[in-house]
């Protein structure tokens, strides 16, 4: 079984306010040993330690999640108005599976005026399971924009296009260099906070059919729970962020041959060490339908 995790950790803060990458790992672990692991809302610089200096939480997370390799995909990097060093806030995937490639993308943020939104990034990984190649995609989009989400969400189907289209067309490559052989499956896990609401136009338009396929994403928790509301990923217990309360913004989709490998979805909606709940996926390391 090859389990994938999802969690917004909202940099480590938790519902008391405190910061601690070691409760996030605590609470990562307890849920089992996952083969990869998808962050949101990781920093390097943004906010202070315990000592008062700048916290290296990517320092933090590679001490605390010894053997996995880590992979920063950095969504903002820019200048302390304050004349201090540079600050980075992105997302980030640990994987303990043999990498095979990793791309980073950008996603689009036209312009919206006198709207509040950051910078938004989307980290792909490409890892060697026992069922075969996998590409795994992590991302966190804009919450305050609307027009700015839908553009987001189409860059995702356009990338998962393009592993479509290089599988009909492959590209010519070298043995080794710049253009050798780079792993981009079709066989694709999209995930992490979306900013969205099930059956939402934003969710709906994500899981239409790709362009000139039959192709497309699915809710990996409608494969694993059919007939079941998603359960609530944040505003479980902090009531201050999301006076709306507890509801579900947080996904797996997944393509290819992962449809028919999904076994489970778990969510564990007692922890308060985010404001988000952690999510797992457990697909099978064959493809199976599911009795």
């Amino acid at each position: 079984m090859t389990g994938i995790l999802s969690w917004n950790i909202q940099n480590g803060m938790g519902c008391d306010g405190g910061i601690s990458l070691t409760k996030i790992a605590d609470v990562i672990f307890n849920m089992g040993t996952p083969d990869i692991i998808c962050l949101q809302e990781v920093s390097r610089g943004l906010i202070l330690d315990d000592s008062g200096r700048p916290a290296d939480q990517i320092a933090g997370l590679a001490g605390l999640f010894q053997g996995y390799e880590l992979i920063f995909g950095v969504a903002v990097d820019a200048a302390d108005p304050a004349g201090g060093k540079r600050w980075q806030f992105g997302n980030v995937v640990l994987s303990r599976l043999p990498l095979l490639s990793v791309a980073l993308h950008p996603l689009p943020r036209p312009a919206v005026q006198g709207t509040r939104c950051m910078t938004r990034q989307a980290t792909e990984v490409a890892v060697s399971c026992p069922s075969g190649p996998l590409r795994v995609i992590n991302t966190h989009l804009e919450y305050h924009s609307r027009t700015q989400k839908l553009a987001q969400i189409d860059r995702l189907r356009e990338i998962q296009s393009e592993a479509l289209e290089e599988q009909v067309r492959p590209r010519r490559v070298e043995e080794t260099g710049p253009y050798q052989f780079v792993a981009r499956p079709v066989e694709a896990v999209l995930c992490g906070d979306f900013n969205i609401l099930h059956g939402s136009e934003e969710y709906d338009n994500l899981l239409e059919p790709l362009a000139g396929t039959k192709q497309r994403f699915h809710d990996a928790w409608n494969i694993a729970r059919p007939n079941c509301m998603h359960e609530p990923t944040c505003g479980v217990h902090d009531r201050r962020l999301w006076p709306q309360g507890p509801h579900c913004r947080d996904f797996f989709f997944v393509a290819g041959a992962c449809v028919d490998r999904v076994r489970a979805v778990r969510i564990d909606a007692a922890t308060d060490a985010s404001d988000h709940q952690p999510l797992l996926l457990e697909m099978a390391d064959d493809s199976p339908a599911i009795d």
